[in-house]
């Protein structure tokens, strides 16, 4: 309990979302975001959802769990001019709070975030709004508060709110967009929020990942592809001292099978590890013993990136260990991604498909007013959610162990429709969508059609048809 209250008095610290006071903050820097561009009023007439539950090849792990289906929600708007666009949005309520998922069959937790979602639209009914950021903080907090009422869940983490909302928000941004005649999402873009976006990496890496019931083979398998860099779940189940054991194993067949391989597009010509232990480690010394056996290993070199390694209220300083230490989940929103940023985490993991684009964006943009890096990681998402995040991994700065923009993409290795699936997207076939000796080729093509985001798709639109 006390550190839980050390955390609400830190971030009470942070201030608000917009234009805080960084009282405790002095080398944070922090600008008040100025959205206020004259756009067009536009009111919500009709919404409507839908979902689609997707199965998984096998049961996937990670955070001491096991997940064997993914919903995927899709989200309906028109306007009363009669213009309307459809969101998608991928349900993870193990990766967006594990308690939710814990305390409910696995059906039941999903249940209660599209529950959130249905909550959402019945609150945008018949309401005006001028900028999809707006919109998303007009609703959050109504929405976080009804989750944390039907989950029973008092201390609910807001990530749970935001992946309920990522379907709506998208499809505000669609028809933001539409209403304003914008067909480019560099154009949709705030400007506030481009300084953040505006690289144009001609390849962005397609990063596989495994959980913790992986093969070896299956490693092997990918490298033989030419996949040059794999995230990789640690956090095996078990008590602590379980989890470290099986993680040190794990870490040192890993090395074994894939360490040698090397590759022409990091700097070292070494291939690169991305760990994601999920926020199993409770202790800060416990996860040192895992780094000191990667250094026995003589892998500790490799390591380019770890991801979330502590619970959401650990308050332990991260830059002290020799590696680059990224947050994800925790950094829920802008205020809690400042918080981070102080205990020196030196990147943040950004979920376009997984926490909204609204509240991406404004993350994207703290971190760079603070020379932290970003890249973006999956969320097992359908094809047309991953080039949605592929929008912005193809324009954020390089994350500095390679000059490529860097991308999780696992949905080909988990569904098992992923080919049918596919099909649902207007841009299949198009070249950024195929993944060639591990990277994702956004060229000219890519950027002029923004990723094939603003194509309507027939199989999601024929869900809305009596909407119309």
């Amino acid at each position: 309990m006390k550190k839980t209250n050390n955390r609400r008095n830190f971030i009470k610290k942070a201030g608000t979302i917009a234009g805080a006071s960084l009282t405790g903050f002095p080398n944070l820097s922090f600008s008040t975001m100025n959205t206020n561009t004259v756009k067009k009023s536009i009111k919500i007439a009709k919404v409507g959802s839908e979902f689609e539950r997707e199965p998984l090849i096998r049961p996937y792990g990670f955070k001491g769990g096991l997940i064997t289906k993914v919903w995927q929600v899709v989200n309906y708007l028109e306007s009363d001019s009669g213009i309307h666009k459809i969101g998608l949005g991928t349900q993870s309520v193990l990766w967006s709070d594990s308690r939710v998922f814990a305390k409910y069959t696995e059906n039941g937790g999903n249940a209660l975030m599209y529950a959130m979602t249905e909550y959402a639209l019945q609150l945008i009914k018949g309401q005006s709004f001028t900028s999809p950021v707006e919109l998303l903080d007009s609703i959050l907090d109504e929405v976080y508060a009804y989750g944390k009422k039907i989950t029973g869940v008092s201390e609910l983490y807001k990530t749970f709110a935001l992946n309920s909302l990522v379907g709506v928000d998208n499809a505000a941004w669609l028809l933001y967009a539409a209403e304003n005649n914008i067909t480019n999402f560099d154009d949709m873009i705030p400007e506030d929020f481009r300084p953040a976006l505006s690289h144009k990496h001609e390849k962005v890496a397609s990063i596989p990942s495994f959980g913790y019931a992986a093969t070896m083979d299956e490693l092997k398998d990918m490298a033989e592809k030419g996949y040059f860099i794999m995230k990789i779940k640690l956090g095996h189940p078990g008590s602590q001292a379980e989890m470290l054991e099986k993680d040190m194993e794990f870490l040192t067949n890993i090395h074994k099978t894939i360490g040698h391989y090397e590759t022409p597009i990091t700097k070292s010509g070494k291939m690169p590890y991305y760990f994601d232990p999920n926020g199993r480690y409770e202790k800060k010394e416990t996860f040192l013993k895992l780094l000191d056996h990667a250094k026995k290993l003589g892998m500790f070199e490799q390591i380019a990136v770890i991801e979330e390694p502590f619970p959401n209220e650990n308050e332990d300083r991260v830059d002290d260990m020799g590696i680059i230490v990224a947050a994800d989940e925790s950094a829920h929103t802008e205020e809690d991604a400042k918080i981070r940023i102080e205990q020196g985490y030196g990147a943040i993991v950004l979920k376009a498909i997984a926490k909204t684009l609204s509240m991406t964006m404004k993350i994207a943009q703290l971190a760079h007013e603070n020379n932290v890096r970003c890249f973006c990681a999956d969320l097992t998402v359908n094809p047309i959610l991953l080039d949605w995040n592929k929008n912005v991994a193809a324009r954020l700065a390089p994350l500095g162990v390679m000059d490529i923009g860097l991308q999780e993409a696992n949905g080909h290795q988990n569904y098992t429709n992923w080919d049918k699936m596919k099909t649902y997207s207007p841009a299949n076939g198009k070249s950024w969508t195929i993944a060639k000796d591990g990277v994702f080729p956004t060229g000219k093509e890519f950027y002029k059609q923004s990723g094939g985001i603003f194509m309507p798709s027939p199989h999601y639109e024929e869900m809305f048809k009596l909407n119309r």
